[in-house]
């Protein structure tokens, strides 16, 4: 029998889906599938709760696709073997999938298979995916084909799937079955395209009111942060109906942007639709520079700067053990949730890089193993930037205290994250190692014994960091780099914001 393939990667939805709308067109039936390429299991930069938000989110998708009449497959192991099986079983007329921007081996991947369609006269049909544009080889254009995609009219969710009448989906396994592990963690988001459709109205109805102002905060953060990019990462969501939704809801707002029903989201929503757009713009680095989670888009930067791993400050680094009460609360509360607002983030990779001088590989692939909205396009390009590996970013070096004072002045969100700490007055909750002997043991928590010392001297690592990321900068081999690097990743509104004047 004649059949068509639907392969989803990382593009588990129905609606807003060019591969699953142009399969449905055609007038064959058709097999979804989903692979869960065994290359992934043991990478640096993979854990075991990426995976598990994927398969229960694969597993809402199996749902709704059931519903509709159609069938999916699901495959642990190389793609190219199964569909090798599936080809044998039935006549592959088309695979059809969506685009992915992601590192080098998901590249490799893809490539294997467009060879395994040659080989066997079978059509590989790619559709575009978000905002990423193939086959730039400058910025200049890209913000207007990126806004004409972005704006373009959103795909219809099918309304029924033809599946082979012999063909049976597979049951979604668990963790357990497939012989993985992961880790529970605190107030995990619901799995599936309704959810991610859920978690962004309630945001464009009624948490994003304090936007602008609150996402900096890891407390107000926590509601008023959009909380989508779990459903961006696995594709339950797109850039696109992202940017449907809020304009929709600007046009609203700006009936009456002053009545107690709209106050306050005019300048949020603003402030989220520019955050839209950096996505896009960091993704299109990754499509560029598909080994950025190994070798920095500025080589020669990178060579200069030299940084060296050293056990025992990354260890306390990883673990939340450094001895600045806010940094620690910040990553003990990253691992427990699995997310922490965009700032904070920032400042666990800045201080990695410039304060403790780690290489901001390793640094990165921890990172990477604890947020579960992971995105390797986003994730990446932050970690060089906060690194300063690119040469064409400003340094941000983020200084603890400065954070600390900014976001939690009355050191509530240290004393839950921190327990060592829950006694310590707010004179000391930023700074613990100031207090005397006398009042460690009156508060209970003596320094070095229930709570570290700082790992170093904050300020003045932190300066010589700075000093030495400069000092590098201005090497003439990097900056000729950082010109290269400009015109192929540099954001261009500088630019034409000069043109203008």
């Amino acid at each position: 029998m004649l059949v068509n393939v639907v392969w989803f990667k990382r593009d588990l939805r129905l609606s807003d889906n060019a591969a699953i709308n142009d399969a449905v067109n055609r007038d064959l039936p058709l097999i979804c599938l989903f692979n869960l390429d065994s290359q992934r299991i043991g990478r640096m930069d993979v854990s075991g709760i990426h995976i598990e938000w994927e398969l229960d989110c694969l597993r809402s998708l199996a749902e709704d696709i059931n519903q509709l009449g159609g069938v999916i497959k699901f495959n642990y192991g190389e793609v190219v073997d199964y569909l090798d099986r599936l080809h044998s079983d039935y006549q592959i007329n088309s695979i059809i999938c969506n685009e992915e921007t992601g590192l080098q081996w998901s590249w490799e991947r893809d490539k294997l298979v467009a060879k395994w369609c040659e080989a066997n006269r079978i059509d590989f049909i790619e559709h575009p995916s978000n905002g990423v544009i193939r086959k730039l080889k400058t910025r200049d254009d890209w913000k207007k084909y990126r806004d004409q995609r972005i704006s373009s009219c959103l795909i219809p969710r099918p309304e029924k799937l033809l599946a082979p009448e012999d063909c049976q989906s597979d049951a979604i396994p668990t963790m357990e079955e497939l012989g993985l592990t992961t880790k529970p963690l605190t107030d995990r988001p619901i799995p599936g395209e309704a959810a991610a459709i859920d978690t962004l109205k309630s945001f464009l109805e009624d948490r994003g009111r304090g936007y602008r102002k609150g996402m900096s905060s890891p407390i107000t953060g926590e509601v008023m942060c959009s909380r989508i990019s779990p459903y961006l990462s696995a594709g339950c969501l797109t850039i696109k109906q992202v940017f449907h939704h809020t304009v929709a809801r600007q046009r609203q707002v700006k009936v009456d942007p002053r009545s107690p029903k709209y106050r306050g989201f005019t300048s949020s929503l603003t402030s989220f639709q520019s955050r839209l757009a950096w996505h896009c713009h960091f993704m299109q680095r990754l499509e560029a520079e598909a080994t950025m989670d190994e070798i920095a888009i500025n080589p020669e930067l990178d060579e200069l700067l030299n940084r060296k791993l050293d056990q025992r400050k990354f260890i306390a680094w990883q673990d939340g053990k450094t001895g600045w009460p806010f940094f620690d609360a910040c990553m003990r509360y990253l691992s427990a949730t699995g997310w922490i607002n965009f700032r904070m983030r920032a400042m666990l990779q800045s201080v990695a890089s410039y304060t403790l001088w780690l290489p901001w590989q390793a640094t990165g692939s921890h990172l990477a193993n604890l947020f579960m909205d992971y995105e390797p396009g986003i994730h990446w390009s932050q970690v060089q930037m906060q690194s300063g590996v690119t040469g064409i970013n400003s340094v941000r070096a983020y200084s603890v205290g400065k954070q600390s004072t900014d976001h939690d002045p009355d050191g509530e969100f240290i004393r839950q994250w921190v327990p060592e700490l829950a006694a310590v007055p707010t004179e000391y909750i930023h700074e613990p190692w100031l207090m005397s002997k006398i009042e460690q043991e009156q508060y209970n928590c003596r320094i070095d014994q229930d709570y570290p010392a700082p790992i170093v001297d904050e300020k003045a690592a932190r300066k010589e960091g700075i000093s030495k990321s400069y000092k590098a900068k201005g090497d003439a081999g990097v900056r000729r780099r950082a010109k290269i690097v400009f015109d192929i990743h540099g954001s261009r509104s500088r630019q034409s914001g000069r043109s203008r004047n």
